[in-house]
């Protein structure tokens, strides 16, 4: 598997050559060092830790920064299994891992949206309008009266909404800059600008 850590920077606009408008993200990748490596032998399994994002030395506590034999502690760490390149720790991981690969999947922290009712969290039609239905935005009934007497978990109610990981998958990749180290994904991925990213080689594609 494939992977790297980004930033996501915004969306904009890219041309081809027949003069095609597509919509893209651009996915800012800041050198992703390799902090450690999982082994068979030891671990059980096979896996990369990448780390990105510089922190500073005395906002790490003494067990995390202890993972950083350059003592250099990294803001994101990321374990990525059965990591496809061959990388040692202390190697620096660039955007031009991707520039052969056509298809992604990226995850990350959707936007936060507060405490919202039935029809905005779950897309509920609501009542009608007129004729006094007094049956607006409510959520209806929740459960039966006698039996079995509640609500069953995971109803669909009014409740906190986003903030929580999403994954989109199969996102083509547009372009690759490695002079910039930026990505460019077809469409939108989930959270705010600036946010932090995991790409990866697409699973289903």
């Amino acid at each position: 598997m494939l992977g790297l850590i980004g930033k996501k920077v915004g969306m904009t606009q890219v041309f081809d050559e027949s003069g095609r408008l597509t919509p893209v993200t651009v996915i800012k990748v800041e050198g992703n060092v390799v902090v450690a490596q999982r082994t068979e032998e030891k671990n059980g399994y096979n896996a990369a830790v990448l780390g990105a994002g510089d922190l500073k030395a005395a906002n790490a506590t003494k067990p995390y920064a202890g993972q950083f034999k350059d003592g250099n502690p990294k803001k994101t760490l990321v374990e990525f299994r059965d990591y496809e390149k061959e990388v040692n720790v202390g190697d620096v991981v660039g955007v031009d891992l991707f520039k052969d690969i056509t298809f992604v999947d990226v995850t990350g922290t959707s936007k936060g949206k507060g405490y919202q009712g039935g029809m905005k969290r779950h897309g509920f039609g609501g009542g009608r309008a007129t004729h006094g239905s007094k049956f607006h935005r409510d959520l209806g009934g929740t459960a039966m009266s006698s039996t079995p007497s509640r609500t069953f978990k995971g109803k669909k109610m009014a409740g906190h909404m986003g903030n929580e990981r999403v994954t989109v998958q199969n996102l083509r990749v547009v372009r690759v800059d490695e002079n910039l180290q930026v990505l460019m994904v077809r469409g939108a991925i989930p959270g705010p600008s600036q946010s932090t990213v995991v790409v990866k080689k697409a699973v289903k594609k």
